[in-house]
Formats: C-alpha cells, sequence, structure tokens
C-alpha cells in the first residue's frame, strides 16, 4: 500500500501476533469441521466396520478429524456421504464469511480517513513509559490516572532537558511541582522562594541528608540570612576581573533588563566598572578584606568630601598605583596588572574632562541605582559571602540554597538577585573539558534551577543565552511562570525560553492567549462523522450512509481553560485521603503526544508528609523567626497536617470567581 503525502512518514508496525492467531484459529475451525463431518457419517453408518474403529470418550463413539482419509473410494460415493461433505464445507466457509461482514458492518469505516486532518491523541501508558517517567528518578512533571489500575502514578524526569510551567497563582504548583521537587531532589538546587515557604517545608529534610541548606534573605532582619558578597565573586586577580566587574556594573544600572537605553545610563555604565575595581583593589589592600557594594557607595559619595567637588574621586583613582597594589598582593603577571590600572585610569580621566553638569547627572545615575545597597539590613546581609557560586555544584555536599525574598520587597531587590543569577550562570558555565570524543563531567553534583515566579526578575539575558547550553554543564532550568503574557512581556514573543525547554507543564489557564497557545501544542484530530440519508420512490425506499472526517483540535481553548483545579473531592477514591483532590494538567514533551496529567497533592502522600515534618534549618542550625515578626520556631507538621493544607485549599476557592467556586 503506498504511503499517504501527509502526517508522519513514519514506517508502520504492524503485529505480528494476528497473522499467527488467525492461522491457528483457521486451523483449528477446519479440525472441527472435519470432526463433525466424520462423527455424521459414521453415525448414518452405524460406525460401519469399512469405515474404521471409533474412539470411545466416556462411551460415546468419535472418529479423529482426519479419518475419513482412510475410508475407502467407495464410501465416498455415497449420496448421503457426498450430501454430509457439501454441508460440511458449506458450514466451514459460511461461519468465517459472516464474521467477516459483521465485523466490517461493526466497523462501519466506509473508507473514512481517520488521521486525514491531523493524528493528535493523548499519550497512552506505553507512550508516557517509552517517554521515561515512569523511571523513578529526578524532578516532578505531575502524575497520570491509570484507570485500568484505578490508582495515581508519579511522572518523574530526570534528563538534562529544561521545564517550563504555565501554572497561575494558587493552581497547585507548589504542592503538586515544587515541593514534591525539592523533597526528592538529591543533587544542589537554586530556589526562588516568594515569601519563603518551600524552605520551611522542605530545608528540614534535606539538612538531614547531609545537604548543606543555605537562605539568603536579604531583607531579613533577624540577621539570620546567608551572606552573599557580589563583589567576592569578581576574580581580580584574573583576566576575567574587568568582564566580571562589568556584568555587575550593567546589573545595577539595568535594574528591570529593559537596556541601557538613555544616555545617562551609558555615562555611568562607561565609569562605574572603574569605581568599582579601584574600591576593590584599595579596601583589599590598605583593610586586608573584600570590598562591598556599601564601600562602593560611599566611596562615590564620600561624607567627608564636605566641599562636594565631583572630580576628587575621578582625581585620586587616576592618581592611584593599581598595579604597584596588585603586584605586592598577587603573584601576577605585570601586563595584566597594568591592564586593570588602565581601565581605572582611562575612566577616571574620561570623567575629569566631562563638563561639571553633566558629571554630576551621570553620577547621580548611579548613585539612585546604589540606593538600596545603602539599607543597613541589606548591607549586613551582603557584606560577606558564607558560600561561592563553585561550591554549589563542586563542594563535597550537595548545597540547597533558597533565595527567598518578601513580595512586598521584589521590586526593591529585583536588581540584587539579578546579580546573584548573572553571575550564577556566568561562573558555572564558562569550562566545559572533552574527553574521548564527548564532554567529560566536570561537577560533583548537577544543579536544579527551581526558578518559581521567574519572570518578577525581569528580563534576564544571560538566561536566554544560556539556557541553550547549560544543560552541558550539569544545570537543569525548571521554570514557573503564570501564564504566556506575563514570560511575553519579559523576553518577548519568540524568546529563546519557549524554544529550548524541551517539557512543557500547563494547570488550567486563567488567560485566553495562554489558553489559544496550550490547544495549538496539542494538535489537531480528526473527527470521523456518519450520516445516514433517507430516500423513497416508486422503487421503494432505501437508506445510504456518508462519511464525512471533519478536523479539530484535540482540546479547544476553552477546554483548555475548564481544566479542573484542586476541588472538593468528590470521589470516593480521594475522599479516603483528603477533603480535596487533585486537578487535570496538560504535559507536552518535544516529539511525543501530550500527556493528559493528574496534579499532585504533597500533603497526602505519607512519604513527602513524613519529610516536611522536618524543622527548617539555615546552615546547620535551627531556623526562628524573629518575635517582631509575631512567630518562633516554625511548627512541624504534625498529623493533621494533611486536613490543614486541604483546607487551606478550600479556603483559597472561596476567594475564587463565582463559576470556579460553584464548580469546586
Amino acid at each position: 500500500m503506498k504511503q499517504p503525502q501527509y502526517g508522519h512518514q513514519r514506517e508502520k508496525k504492524y503485529s505480528r501476533v494476528w497473522p499467527s492467531l488467525a492461522l491457528v484459529l483457521g486451523s483449528l475451525w477446519a479440525m472441527a469441521v472435519f470432526f463433525w463431518f466424520s462423527h455424521q457419517v459414521g453415525e448414518a453408518y452405524g460406525w460401519h466396520a469399512a469405515l474404521g474403529s471409533p474412539l470411545s470418550l466416556n462411551g460415546y463413539a468419535v472418529y479423529t478429524p482426519f479419518a475419513a482419509w482412510n475410508w475407502p473410494p467407495e464410501v465416498w460415493k455415497n449420496e448421503t456421504v457426498s450430501r454430509t461433505l457439501e454441508n460440511s464445507l458449506t458450514f466451514f466457509a459460511a461461519v468465517p464469511l459472516l464474521l467477516f461482514i459483521v465485523c466490517m458492518a461493526a466497523s462501519r469505516n466506509q473508507g473514512a480517513i481517520r488521521d486525514l486532518h491531523g493524528s493528535a491523541s493523548f499519550a497512552t501508558k506505553q507512550e508516557i513509559k517509552e517517554m521515561g517517567y515512569f523511571g523513578g528518578e529526578g524532578v516532578y512533571v505531575g502524575g497520570w490516572w491509570d484507570r485500568k489500575a484505578r490508582k495515581q502514578l508519579y511522572l518523574r524526569h530526570n534528563g538534562p532537558e529544561h521545564i517550563l510551567c504555565f501554572a497561575p497563582t494558587r493552581s497547585g504548583k507548589g504542592v503538586g511541582l515544587i515541593l514534591p521537587t525539592l523533597l526528592s531532589w538529591p543533587d544542589s538546587t537554586v530556589v526562588l522562594d516568594i515569601k519563603g515557604e518551600n524552605h520551611a517545608h522542605t530545608s528540614g529534610w534535606l539538612a538531614s541528608q547531609g545537604n548543606r541548606v543555605l537562605r539568603f534573605d536579604p531583607a531579613d532582619d533577624s540577621f539570620q540570612s546567608t551572606r552573599y558578597n557580589p563583589l567576592e565573586e569578581v576574580r581580580i586577580n584574573s583576566g576575567r576581573c574587568i568582564s566580571d566587574i562589568q556584568n555587575i556594573a550593567s546589573m545595577v544600572l539595568d535594574p528591570n533588563g529593559e537596556g541601557l537605553k538613555d544616555h545617562w545610563n551609558k555615562a555611568a555604565f562607561s565609569f562605574f566598572g572603574a569605581v568599582i575595581l579601584h574600591c576593590m583593589i584599595v579596601k583589599l589592600y590598605e583593610e586586608k578584606r573584600h570590598a562591598t557594594m556599601y564601600d562602593v557607595i560611599m566611596t562615590m559619595r564620600d561624607p567627608r568630601d564636605l566641599e562636594g567637588n565631583q572630580k576628587t574621586l575621578f582625581k585620586q583613582i587616576a592618581g592611584t598605583d593599581h598595579t604597584a597594589m596588585l603586584l605586592e598582593m598577587f603573584h601576577m603577571d605585570r601586563a595584566l596588572a597594568e591592564s586593570m590600572h588602565n581601565y581605572c585610569a582611562s575612566a577616571a580621566s574620561g570623567m575629569i574632562k566631562t563638563p561639571d553638569r553633566e558629571l554630576g547627572s551621570t553620577i547621580s545615575t548611579a548613585i539612585v541605582n546604589l540606593s538600596l545597597y545603602t539599607d543597613p539590613v541589606v548591607a549586613h546581609n551582603i557584606g560577606a559571602s558564607d558560600f561561592h557560586i563553585a561550591d554549589l555544584m563542586d563542594s563535597e555536599q550537595a548545597i540547597n540554597l533558597y533565595l527567598v525574598i518578601s513580595p512586598a520587597d521584589i521590586d526593591r531587590l529585583r536588581p540584587l538577585l539579578r546579580i546573584f543569577v548573572s553571575q550564577l550562570l556566568g561562573r558555572l558555565t564558562e569550562r566545559l573539558e572533552f574527553s574521548q570524543g564527548g564532554t567529560k563531567k566536570t561537577w560533583r553534583h548537577r544543579l536544579l534551577l527551581m526558578l518559581d515566579e521567574f519572570t518578577s526578575l525581569g528580563r534576564l539575558a544571560i538566561v536566554e543565552r544560556a539556557i541553550s547550553y547549560m544543560a552541558g554543564y550539569g544545570i537543569k532550568g525548571y521554570f514557573i511562570v503564570q501564564d504566556l503574557r506575563q514570560l511575553s512581556a519579559a523576553y518577548g514573543q519568540d524568546n529563546a525560553l519557549m524554544a529550548n525547554c524541551h517539557i512543557r507543564i500547563a494547570h488550567a489557564p486563567t488567560q485566553v492567549e495562554t489558553a489559544d497557545y496550550l490547544s495549538k501544542l496539542t494538535g489537531t484530530t480528526t473527527v470521523v462523522q456518519r450520516k445516514k440519508s433517507l430516500s423513497s420512490g416508486r422503487g421503494g425506499s432505501g437508506s445510504s450512509v456518508s462519511v464525512q472526517e471533519t478536523a479539530r483540535p484535540l482540546l479547544t481553548p476553552d477546554e483548555c481553560m475548564r481544566l479542573s483545579g484542586i476541588h472538593r473531592a468528590q470521589s470516593s477514591y480521594w475522599q479516603r485521603f483528603s477533603p480535596v483532590e487533585p486537578g487535570e494538567m496538560l504535559i507536552f514533551t518535544a516529539g511525543n503526544s501530550p500527556i493528559y496529567g493528574l496534579q499532585i497533592l504533597h500533603f497526602i502522600d505519607p512519604v513527602f508528609l513524613e519529610r516536611a515534618r522536618n524543622l527548617p534549618v539555615v546552615d546547620g542550625k535551627p531556623f526562628v523567626l524573629d518575635d517582631d515578626r509575631g512567630g518562633t520556631v516554625a511548627p512541624a507538621p504534625g498529623p493533621e497536617a494533611a486536613e490543614t493544607a486541604a483546607g487551606a485549599y478550600l479556603r483559597y476557592l472561596s476567594d475564587l470567581p463565582e463559576n470556579i467556586a460553584e464548580a469546586a
């Protein structure tokens, strides 16, 4: 049969079972007919000796199916035998023919082409198995309801491919994706943890497994936060020093990732890196310590400069012998040290020649973007480093780093978190080694980037660049956004994240644009419609059946929006565990059929619940909330934790729009 010139041009897999089964059944049917024929003849002739000796089964005489082949020729000439043979052959042919007609009538394909407009379908259990989701290792991407076994199966992915999740607020992304993953991932993680809930639920168990747990909260006034100084990541005694500093300068002057658009930002960039490098060299030489961002801003607006001479700083920079300082502190190449001095001196010289009015505006632009670092709490928490970025993948212990930020502080602290993510990806994707024709593993621990509310950081150009190659460095991205519009607003319509995420997960969208996108991802299927028409005339009445193939999306946009969320338990299966039952979800894997999934509820799983009972910790110490914040040590979930969590979701439902609440 000629291969159709549409759809997948794959070689069809024909089963080898059916031809063999048909041969066996046909042989058995032939033996049965011959048995019946020989029995009828034997009974008609009273088991005459000429027919041979019959077998006896419980006193009942029977011939073997092929006994007739040994009968003498005279027997076959008998009219009774001939008539019995004709009846047997008719019966032998009639039954298979009747079955064939019944099957054809039942199928009623009438020539319908079931993949004419598309062949999209939801993945079967076997297809999901072939995707590798039943492997039992890696991150959680959702669940799947096994109708035959009447139970939920967890889907996990352990490959290097990245994941993009569309999950509106209160849709169950935390209990179904984030917490199960963090409570089972064996290697290092960096988690963007808005409000600190993920740290509270998972840090205790991770610490009990021998991991080092860090919690970086720049606005933590209880001073329990892990400290991180961006300037300590600058490799001051290497050729990467200038690039490290310029990356920091770019992040400071472009806090929202919109680019250095106006003249003042560009002018500030031309000197700001030089100020940072000058401050770092001087502090390290004179005070034997690493400079901080607070030192940088104090250098730019020195309170001792009572005259307010804006050019005094740049004259100091130009007059400082950075080369001599560097050579005294480090065993480094003189040419490299001189290039660093020239970088500082040339930028300072350019600013000295700038008119005072323009110079004042340029300096003000830089100082405004540095105002965050004058906050004494922030200044303390970034005043030193308790870890280095390289430790995340190279230390003996796996490290779990939580980037905690209050929703009220997102806009204010965004520049600092952007600096961290930029340094993280820049540092960990610098070196790749090769061995025996392939890449060589250079890390001790893989790194999972679990970035919930990812777009709250603004546009990160380093992420767009690194996502296409960071998997080769042992980094796996798990990006969670609320909807397509939010992602497009930050990264544009045709962005690298959409193109490089092998797996895409979606909960019920609340925005039409996202629903349209998900509908297109599911694909188009062919629906066969049969129409029966009746006719009557002089010759009598009759009927005819026509077949029409029509196209439709596997899921329409409104069906995507009507995917059920977490709701009150109606099934007796789920009522055994919790007052609520999981919602529906979609999982798309490149090159495979979409999966119609079922969300995970971590608080009804005894394994997850037991792991979540551990008290939260920071770097081996119990995490205690400040009394001014109205709390003490974070409570461990007790036996009633599942009911409490379920109750929280019921309260969430009451806050939703009426049509959703009623549906629940």
